[in-house]
């Protein structure tokens, strides 16, 4: 597993949306535990998917932003290509 340095304040960031995100995710179960009418879970449900997308957009953007151009700029041939190649396939992961 490969590791990565992330500047404080995006770190924060991430860490706050996944703490929202476990609530959310708790508030749910809460909800199927107290037999809370379908519709209200399930807009919830929707709410949870919009911020775990808003989560992996920003690690996306951080991830092209600062892994991307580092490896970019090392100008390794190899390394370009393998980043390319990298970015290409989880780009088809998290959009199609």
């Amino acid at each position: 597993m490969k590791h990565t340095h992330r500047d404080e304040d995006v770190h924060k960031d991430l860490s706050n949306r996944l703490n929202r995100l476990e609530g959310q995710i708790r508030g749910i179960k809460g909800m199927l535990e107290n037999d809370v009418y379908c519709d209200d879970i399930l807009v919830q449900v929707a709410a949870v998917k919009s911020a775990l997308d808003a989560f992996g957009m920003k690690l996306f953007e951080d991830h092209v932003h600062h892994c991307v151009v580092r490896d970019i700029k090392n100008d390794d041939p190899e390394i370009n290509y393998k980043t390319f190649k990298s970015l290409s396939l989880l780009s088809r992961r998290l959009f199609i």
